[in-house]
């Protein structure tokens, strides 16, 4: 993406007239209490809103604000990349708003070397009334914001820490956020998993993370597999299709014959279903997934490794650790073959082992 600020506009200090505000948020709540609080003070007015990078990017051609405010999880791209973006083709004062930073947090640490002038940090919920208790200090920071001196700052793209396989193309973003505020979970079994994921999703709340599953499956069998761990669980589960979005307390299958990846539209998690060759001898492979996991969630994921004949995912689940996710392992006892959760041991990818009936509450509390 190319920021291109109007040919005829330059940034000039306010000066007698008010700051003017770019709003970057892709949540409608927050950009109409920002609206509302910002209207309310003569020293500012808010110039546009954007409800992600792109659309800001596109407002930027014919505009120059005097101060943006920007949050990091948006859809398409996320704000960190944004930002890192802005700053080296046409720096702008730029204030951070997120539930992803506090003080010391690695986003906050990231935003203000990526060149923002201030954070602002919004909790996860409650938002509307945390920024109408907040207005004043919003106010002075955006106030004192648009007076900073900004420099143009070189974009350094993250080189990938990951080799690629067979199915997974060189990344065409830099890769894992470093947090967000869901979790992702990604589940990889063979022999014996059909009835271990039937107790292990029955035992899954209505509203736990997103979940999303390869299980060695001919090709046909998996839309009927997911139709009958549907009509058994309290979650939601359906065959995975090109393009599903992960959502909270929605399972996906991947489908017979057809390998499933985790790709990521700025803080927003989806699945991709390709055509491709046997990765680890397997269609879908629990390998491919999380490969793609470790890439596109890193730290932001759980990996499960379970009962299963030969090695496919302990490859990918040793990325997963690698990049920080935390990764959980059925022990022997409780899987029918202790095949590729022993892989994963002796590679050193699984964090924790536990049996079958521990799972559920491990997942949820490292998903929390």
């Amino acid at each position: 993406m190319t920021v291109m600020p109007d040919p005829h506009s330059t940034r000039r200090p306010p000066g007698d007239r008010p700051v003017r505000v770019f709003i970057v948020d892709d949540s409608a709540v927050v950009r109409q209490a920002l609206t509302d609080i910002i209207g309310s003070d003569p020293r500012l007015e808010v110039m546009a809103t954007a409800s992600d990078p792109f659309a800001a990017a596109e407002r930027l051609k014919s505009m120059v604000p005097d101060v943006i405010i920007l949050d990091v999880e948006m859809p398409r791209m996320d704000g960190l990349t944004f930002l890192r973006k802005l700053m080296a083709q046409h720096p702008l004062p730029v204030v951070i708003c997120s539930s992803l930073v506090s003080d010391r947090s690695e986003t906050y640490l990231a935003a203000m070397s990526a060149g923002a002038v201030d954070v602002i940090a919004k909790p996860e919920i409650g938002v509307k009334q945390y920024i109408s208790e907040s207005a004043q200090r919003i106010r002075d920071v955006l106030v004192q914001a648009a007076s900073a001196k900004v420099q143009p700052m070189r974009e350094r793209p993250v080189q990938p820490k990951l080799s690629a396989d067979a199915m997974l193309a060189p990344p065409r973003e830099s890769g894992a956020m470093l947090r967000t505020t869901e979790k992702i979970v990604a589940i990889g079994a063979s022999t014996g998993g059909t009835e271990a994921l039937r107790e292990l999703l029955q035992a899954m709340p209505s509203d736990c993370p997103p979940i999303v599953i390869v299980q060695h499956m001919p090709e046909l069998f998996t839309g009927a597999f997911a139709k009958r761990l549907d009509g058994l669980c309290a979650i939601t589960v359906s065959e995975a299709k090109p393009g599903d979005r992960l959502l909270r307390g929605h399972a996906l299958i991947a489908p017979g014959n057809k390998h499933t990846l985790l790709a990521r539209s700025g803080a927003q998690y989806h699945v991709e279903v390709r055509d491709g060759p046997l990765v680890s001898r397997h269609r879908p492979s629990v390998d491919v997934l999380f490969r793609s996991v470790a890439r596109f969630a890193g730290r932001n994921a759980v990996g499960v490794i379970m009962t299963g004949m030969g090695d496919d995912g302990a490859r990918g689940l040793r990325e997963m650790r690698d990049t920080g996710a935390t990764t959980l392992g059925q022990d022997e006892e409780s899987c029918v073959v202790y095949g590729m959760p022993k892989e994963a041991m002796a590679r050193g990818a699984v964090g924790q082992e536990m049996s079958l009936g521990q799972l559920p509450a491990a997942i949820l509390r490292a998903s929390r």
